[in-house]
């Protein structure tokens, strides 16, 4: 992020490169060239009622990005004004997740509860100009007299208060005189609004629970939107971007700017929310996949969380590679997730180095190989970048291979191994097998198998081709290890968001543990957080449940979409 000691003067010529991408930058370059503003200032505002979800990483990298093309600042500012729903769990996680984003609020972190002050003021300066009032009706009565789209709503029969009634009821319900639910305060302004939300809408209600950071000072809390607009003047936010839904909204956003001794005017922009297939970023349904017990947690790498993302071990830059690829636009619409594995796949294939591991291992011997010898073979770390360096990898008389490599009864497209047949083990020999050993339920167990001393490297001297090259690793020296493989949680690509029948769209295959896997010696070495590429398998990373003895690896992502073409077969 830009420093908070840019001067005015370098603000216009550091956005340039960035402005013009988008209408919201386009605005933002406009409002910095026609001297509108003097310096750009936006913010995140979450709630801290949950974990941040791919959607509030577009909105992230949209107001981080922007305050940081144009030497500007980005708040982070949690709408803390729910204590029955807010716990400090979710307010230190949605930091981890933006700083792990790559992005930094330096010392611009705010607390809706930070202006609850103020904002018990102003609701006061609304009463007393006869422009809140004190309504006693319960909350179906004033969802039934809100009316429809098409019919007005009818004035709540506690309307006409006096401003000193209002202010003693208010004053009383400060004081925690009132049980939940028994009176909220709501703005007058028009019942009969073609906008839904200015139909008097609330600004305080009764919630007796502890707060995360005020404890058990206050008995009311304020509304997002009487909370929101306010926040932003507070902070002199210059531009409020926001999703798409609250354009409507926007007129009560500004009906609170104009009547309130706000210190600045703020103003609400809108921009599509982000919707992938394949993935619901509901708060609600991915809270209900939680307490359900369908996923472990909010970090469950199925899910759309970024905890969840990060714990998979998709990096960072592919987020924001895949969120610069969607782009901002006015109009919702929904994103294939394949967008989003190809910007994983992107990142990993030019940054992880490659490993050997078996994940269904089938134990090879080679005959003419000799007993109780081994030797090392070099292998490249990573094929187009030479400074990754290379590795030694120990080869002995008895390997495993991948059982779906070995087929007894080869299909017509099949050049993996086969009986009498000789294919290349990759950086070492040319092997053939000789001998299938099947045990007494006829299941093979064991290939007995020959090699070609003189193709050591994968070549052989008098030039013979092979169809194809497998991977390996020494039955002596490799590590047992459990994998869990992930696929999308949903079956279909435009998942039901119904909270009480979305479950039944979860994927029974979503999650493949394999507790048998053998990996080469250096993933014994590998780090948490490390993306690593399991040759001709996909890319892993070691999850947080591994332990001495006992590693456990995520994949990531296949090399390809092998899970899409599996659905399609039926």
């Amino acid at each position: 992020m830009a420093s908070d000691d840019k001067v005015p003067g370098e603000l216009v010529a550091a956005g340039e490169e960035g402005a013009g991408r988008d209408f919201i930058r386009d605005i933002v370059a406009g409002d910095l060239g026609a001297g509108k503003i003097a310096e750009v200032v936006t913010r995140f505002p979450p709630e801290p009622n949950g974990y941040l979800h791919i959607g509030h990483a577009k909105s992230i990298c949209l107001n981080f990005g922007i305050a940081e093309e144009f030497g500007g600042r980005c708040h982070l500012r949690f709408d803390d004004t729910n204590p029955a729903k807010e716990e400090q769990e979710y307010i230190d996680a949605i930091e981890r997740d933006v700083r792990w984003l790559g992005f930094d609020w330096g010392k611009h972190l705010y607390f809706a509860s930070d202006y609850f002050d103020r904002l018990y003021g102003w609701a006061v300066d609304l009463i007393k100009a006869g422009k809140a009032y004190v309504d006693d009706q319960s909350q179906e009565e004033m969802r039934l007299a809100r009316g429809t789209l098409t019919e007005p709503g009818k004035n709540s029969p506690f309307r006409d208060r006096s401003v000193e009634e209002n202010l003693d009821l208010f004053s009383r319900m400060k004081a925690g005189e009132f049980p939940n639910g028994a009176r909220v305060l709501r703005a007058k302004i028009d019942m009969a609004s073609g906008n839904i939300n200015l139909r008097d809408p609330v600004l305080y209600r009764i919630i007796h629970a502890h707060h995360p950071r005020t404890g058990d000072t206050w008995k009311i809390y304020p509304s997002y939107d009487f909370a929101h607009g306010q926040s932003d003047a507070i902070e002199g936010i210059t531009h409020s971007v926001c999703t798409l839904e609250f354009e409507d909204h926007r007129p009560l956003y500004d009906w609170f700017i104009q009547n309130l001794p706000v210190p600045s005017q703020p103003h609400q922009y809108e921009f599509a929310r982000l919707n992938i297939t394949y993935t619901l970023l509901s708060k609600r349904i991915l809270n209900g996949l939680v307490k359900g017990g369908h996923v472990s947690g909010w970090d469950d790498p199925r899910m759309p969380t970024i905890a969840g993302l990060r714990r998979r071990g998709v990096p960072p830059e592919a987020i924001r590679d895949f969120i610069k690829r969607v782009g901002v636009a006015k109009a919702n619409s929904t994103v294939d997730l394949t967008m989003f594995d190809f910007s994983i796949r992107e990142v990993l294939n030019r940054t992880a180095p490659r490993r050997m591991a078996v994940l269904r291992p089938l134990k090879v011997v080679i005959e003419n190989y000799p007993e109780g010898e081994g030797e090392e073979i070099e292998a490249v770390n990573h094929p187009d970048d030479a400074a990754q360096g290379s590795r030694k990898l120990k080869f002995t008389r008895e390997l495993y291979i991948e059982r779906d490599d070995f087929m007894e009864v080869p299909e017509k497209k099949f050049f993996r191994m086969a009986p009498g047949r000789e294919v290349r083990l990759r950086y070492a020999y040319f092997v053939t097998c000789k001998e299938v050993v099947k045990d007494a339920a006829g299941n093979v167990t064991e290939l007995r198998c020959t090699y070609d001393p003189a193709s050591k490297g994968g070549n052989s001297p008098d030039g013979r081709k092979v169809k194809a090259t497998i991977h390996w690793v020494s039955a002596e020296h490799a590590v047992p290890a459990e994998l869990r493989l992930y696929n999308q949680l949903f079956t279909d690509p435009a998942p039901s968001a119904d909270p009480e029948t979305f479950a039944k769209g979860i994927n029974p295959q979503s999650l493949e543990v394999l507790s048998d896997a053998r990996l080469e010696p250096a993933l014994a070495e590998a780090k948490p957080g490390e993306a690593i590429q399991f040759e001709r398998q996909g890319y892993f990373v070691l999850d947080r449940d591994s332990a001495p003895g006992k590693l456990v690896f995520n994949r990531t992502i296949g090399l390809r979409d092998t899970y899409a073409k599996d659905v399609a077969k039926g």
